[in-house]
């Protein structure tokens, strides 16, 4: 796919449950992977809501990996926010997975003052990095039926993300920024 060329991100929850679906730019492939490009003003929507990003991200899409990484410019509340997920799939131009729940999340540092923060439902402090719906992907193993073999899949993503963004190993060592100015480069014209 060649840089600028448009694409569809849409996620499904299992059992092909309608998900959040947004469109965005490819902006091109490095050693971590393929970029994918979202600028500010992204419509985002879900059943039962919607809202526009307040800010750029890129998405790191990674051959058989059980997440998908989002990186947000300054301004929101994280600045890392990785769904764990079914290993994406391209369907033409259209990028495919499921979600599994599970979020690791990075809060900024300093941490920024925003309204949409949920610092009452997460009490950390800035550059932190945690774990979030740990609860609903344990219900919806259950109510579901997740097989045994996504769930071991699902968690131990989840356990080498915490500590990968900890750790600060790449690509959660800042190789995102050129995907950003990228996106601004291509998305300013």
């Amino acid at each position: 796919m060649e840089p600028g060329t448009p694409i569809r991100c849409e996620m499904t929850k299992w059992g092909d449950r309608p998900h959040w679906r947004f469109d965005g730019v490819f902006l091109g492939t490095d050693e971590h992977g393929e970029w994918l490009g979202f600028p500010a003003g992204t419509h985002n929507q879900r059943p039962g809501h919607q809202f526009h990003s307040a800010v750029a991200a890129v998405t790191l899409v990674q051959p058989d990996r059980w997440h998908l990484p989002t990186f947000q410019a300054p301004g929101i509340w994280c600045d890392l926010y990785i769904d764990v997920t079914s290993p994406a799939t391209w369907d033409g131009h259209v990028l495919r997975a499921v979600d599994l729940d599970l979020d690791v999340i990075r809060l900024p540092d300093p941490l920024p003052t925003v309204e949409s923060a949920p610092w009452d439902v997460h009490p950390v402090g800035p550059g932190e990095v945690f774990v979030d719906d740990e609860d609903e992907f344990a219900e919806h193993q259950v109510v579901y039926g997740y097989p045994a073999d996504v769930v071991a899949s699902a968690q131990a993503s989840c356990d080498e993300l915490v500590a990968a963004v900890r750790a600060g190993l790449p690509p959660y060592d800042g190789a995102h920024r050129r995907w950003l100015e990228e996106l601004t480069r291509l998305t300013s014209v």
